[in-house]
């Protein structure tokens, strides 16, 4: 039997937590702290904008396309995605997004958090075209985005997109 448990919340986007990066794109922030179980939040990036590092992890990630376009590169291809699209990654698969079209592209990023979860920046031709590599394969985060600034946190966006 599972026990009622307070802690449960209600969050508009316009007042959730944003941070922005230069390199990639505005990030909303759900959590107040980290959720134990599952990651859950929106990416916005404009055209030829990678929303992170080409990575794989060892958990499950799904992602849905709220508006605009973006391209997905996937285990070294690369797909053109529109608003409605939904993206499931099951452990292993190296992803990321890059925003296309004419304006901003929003991506609802939902990624499971096991006790032990692994990640690698595997060296990518097609990453490195988009501006998406890490700059060294590597497991470690702190690696990985050694070479950016940190995200500053900033106003809601307007919204819709």
């Amino acid at each position: 039997m599972v026990e009622e448990q307070s802690g449960w919340y209600v969050v508009n986007v316009q007042d959730a937590r944003w941070a922005e990066h230069p390199m990639f794109g505005k990030r909303c922030i759900f959590e107040k702290d980290p959720f134990p179980q599952t990651g859950i939040g929106i990416a916005v990036i404009g055209p030829g904008m990678p929303n992170c590092r080409y990575h794989r992890e060892s958990a499950q990630e799904d992602f849905l396309v709220l508006s605009g376009e973006c391209l997905l590169l996937v285990n070294g291809e690369e797909k053109r995605l529109k608003a409605w699209d939904f993206v499931h990654c099951p452990p292993g698969v190296s992803h990321v997004f890059v925003g296309a079209g004419d304006g901003p592209c929003a991506i609802l990023m939902i990624g499971h958090r096991p006790a032990q979860h692994d990640l690698f920046y595997p060296a990518s031709e097609l990453a490195r075209r988009h501006g998406a590599e890490s700059p060294e394969p590597t497991p470690d985060m702190r690696v990985a985005y050694a070479d950016v600034p940190k995200r500053e946190e900033i106003p809601a966006p307007d919204w819709p997109l």
